[in-house]
């Protein structure tokens, strides 16, 4: 599966209001391996910047002044995606703007391009209700690193997003099969990823490593009301 995680900055919250798209990202992932191809690109908006919006990303005007328009570069981010499904935290948000802009260009709709739309925020409030969701949240909740998330910017915050969903999603994975024909010409199960590889080095965990595994553990057991299936037939003190 291809899955494209993607985000946006903004000269405001309201794209009914005329504001415009100033920065996006897409960072590429295939059967859940990132695969090192993505898309950025700062944009110029043609127009102010809130003063709300500026604390956020801080992102300048000045900055902006000799980037390309969204027209510009349009085509080539709609080849990017095209195909893919999209990921993005706060989808209606993202969607609204990239839809507006994609409509001043007589261009088709996002999702009409894409393999559908998952919205990660939505995925968080119904696993973890009643609590904060958004992305710092998610990070400290799964131990994703967003030590260097001082401001917003759309391909920090693609990569950051791209982690998280991989730790909200783990209870999914499976092994990545294809259908092929064996020598009778019966339709087999093989493993998509069985081509020969260079030996890995094993590093074992420490004690204290082993430590903060248990917690991991025990906070996945509290979370999911005792179905956690590293944890099956095990009891938590």
């Amino acid at each position: 599966m291809r899955q494209i995680f993607l985000d946006t900055e903004t000269t405001g919250l309201e794209y009914k209001l005329g504001h415009k798209i100033i920065e996006i990202a897409g960072v590429e992932m295939r059967n859940r391996r990132l695969t090192n191809r993505h898309f950025h690109r700062y944009l110029n908006p043609g127009r102010d910047i809130d003063a709300g919006a500026l604390a956020v990303h801080g992102i300048s005007l000045d900055f902006l002044q000799d980037k390309p328009r969204f027209a510009d570069i349009a085509g080539e981010f709609i080849d990017f995606v095209r195909g893919a499904e999209l990921i993005i935290h706060n989808a209606p948000f993202d969607i609204g703007f990239l839809n507006a802009e994609l409509a001043l260009l007589d261009m088709a709709p996002i999702d009409t391009v894409c393999h559908g739309v998952q919205d990660t925020l939505r995925m968080a409030k119904d696993l973890h209700p009643g609590k904060k969701n958004n992305l710092n949240a998610l990070c400290e909740r799964y131990a994703v690193d967003n030590s260097r998330r001082t401001l917003h910017g759309a391909l920090l915050d693609a990569e950051i997003l791209a982690e998280v969903y991989v730790a909200m999603t783990r209870g999914q994975e499976s092994l990545i099969m294809e259908l092929a024909k064996d020598g009778a010409g019966q339709m087999t199960a093989v493993d998509a990823d069985a081509a020969p590889r260079e030996a890995l080095l094993i590093l074992r965990a420490n004690a204290e490593e082993l430590a903060q595994h248990e917690q991991v553990l025990a906070a996945m057991q509290i979370e999911s009301k005792g179905k956690c299936l590293w944890l099956a037939g095990e009891t938590l003190p």
